[in-house]
């Protein structure tokens, strides 16, 4: 018996659930297929375990470096098994919110098992038959594993087992310098580990402003990681319980290899050909608003290939039930995506880096930076590594910014609405903020862009003028 339904939504990670809401909002009847574990990634794997191991790991680098905040340090002695069970019991309290019980009892249907097209509308789970309307995939993405020889023999770590390690490991080998590879890096050298990082490119977080990279280097080697750049890695065995690594002429020993090199789009095993989908290993094709090549089968999140954050992924599934279910559509693909890096201090990123901008606009872009050491709140916190920097055009229009600090990710919500509404960067100089709060900077940011734009030529000259006027009005007066 084959079961209908208005929308069937394909993998339930952080698209997939925001997808199942909005659909069953609009009164669908809605279908969830999921091979794996409600959440995805994002859950089980990735940003809940990672930003709770992080803060755990700034604990305990807080108490051995006390000592600056006027109390007496210690170093705490750290059981890998105890932070990690500690990592598990956050994940249960947010899973709990989307157990398939929590689902259903909010009248969604749920199907355990890998689903398979038979054709355009109908799929497969096992001796499971349904058929929908529209289709929406988010499949999401897994780990991508570069060609190292050797690498298929050495019991390497990936972002998805990390979470299963039974001890400390003496030395951590990190191969991979972006977002991942980084978080990860800090976060076990300040729980003990020695920790090597090994980027093949010239620097890490290669996404980011290259000001922000060059600061995050900066931070990491302070704290005692190794970054080797330029790291092309000839060789990978193992030998017992170590992996050995051969870099140029250097043989490395590690006591644990994680491979961070990014991830790829979840799209074999679906029988997309069946349904007539056009993908390929970059990802699943759709257009700007994320139709597939069969305009009632939509896509959104990491399988497409595109931006691969919860958030972004999350907000192109909003949009892909919205066009699916309701007339009219609205664009799901944008540039002003924001991510941040949760390392200490976080690096944010929304729009153009300077060098982008450079290239898109030449000598038509200028720039902005304040250093976070000229913010009360970073020296309340001692914390004062980073900066705040604006890329913009003369006329004020803002094309990109970049936060290194404490809290970038709270601060760089506000730059993400300027760029997406097109506002000029002068809009935040009138908005009070509270005083002291790291925002403050966007503020007075702002505050200075505009009053060097408001002083300069003519306009400026006549502003003065009149200025002058007025206080000799006043002085007469007095």
């Amino acid at each position: 018996m084959t079961r209908n339904y208005d929308l069937a939504i394909i993998g339930m990670g952080a698209a997939g659930l925001i997808a199942a809401s909005l659909a069953k909002e609009m009164g669908a009847r809605v279908a969830l297929l999921e091979k794996d574990k409600i959440g995805g990634d994002c859950t089980w794997t990735g940003c809940v375990p990672s930003k709770t191991l992080l803060k755990t790991a700034k604990v305990a680098h807080m108490m051995r470096t006390a000592g600056k905040y006027g109390l007496p340090p210690t170093d705490p002695k750290i059981d890998i098994k105890s932070v990690l069970g500690h990592v598990q019991d956050v994940i249960s309290v947010i899973y709990q919110h989307t157990t398939p019980e929590s689902l259903q009892s909010r009248g969604v249907d749920f199907y355990q098992g890998e689903a398979h097209f038979l054709d355009m509308h109908r799929l497969s789970l096992g001796e499971e038959e349904l058929r929908a309307n529209y289709i929406v995939l988010c499949t999401g993405a897994q780990p991508a594993i570069p060609p190292i020889p050797g690498l298929e023999s050495v019991k390497y770590l990936t972002y998805l087992n990390v979470w299963e390690l039974n001890s400390m490991p003496a030395h951590l080998v990190v191969v991979g310098g972006g977002n991942i590879g980084c978080e990860m890096a800090q976060a076990f050298a300040r729980l003990g580990s020695q920790v090597t990082l090994l980027e093949a490119t010239p620097r890490i977080l290669p996404r980011d402003d290259a000001s922000a990279a060059l600061a995050l280097a900066d931070v990491f080697r302070k704290e005692g990681i190794n970054i080797r750049f330029g790291a092309e890695i000839s060789k990978v065995w193992q030998n017992q319980d170590k992996a050995y690594l051969l870099v140029g002429e250097r043989e490395i020993v590690a006591d644990a290899l994680l491979v961070a090199t990014g991830r790829h789009p979840n799209v074999e095993g679906l029988d997309l050909e069946k349904a007539g989908v056009s993908y390929s290993r970059f990802g699943i094709k759709v257009d700007q608003y994320l139709r597939t090549s069969q305009r009632h089968i939509y896509a959104a999140g990491d399988c497409t290939g595109g931006y691969q954050f919860s958030h972004y992924a999350a907000w192109q599934a909003f949009i892909a039930v919205r066009n699916a279910l309701l007339p009219g559509k609205t664009k799901g693909i944008t540039e002003a995506v924001p991510w941040t890096t949760f390392t200490d201090p976080e690096v944010a990123q929304v729009g153009l880096t300077e060098d982008r901008a450079r290239q898109r606009f030449n000598d038509k872009v200028l720039t902005y930076e304040w250093p976070m050491s000229r913010t009360d709140r970073a020296q309340n916190e001692a914390a004062t590594e980073g900066f705040l920097k604006l890329v913009y055009l003369k006329n004020g229009k803002l094309l990109g910014a970049t936060i290194v600090a404490a809290q970038a990710g709270e601060m760089i919500n506000e730059w993400v609405l300027i760029l997406k509404k097109g506002w000029k960067i002068g809009k935040l100089a009138g908005v009070i903020h509270v005083y002291p709060t790291y925002s403050v900077v966007n503020m007075k940011a702002a505050a200075d862009i505009m009053m060097e734009r408001l002083l300069s030529g003519f306009i400026g000259r006549l502003i003065r003028r009149l200025a002058r006027v007025q206080y000799g009005k006043g002085m007469v007066n007095g």
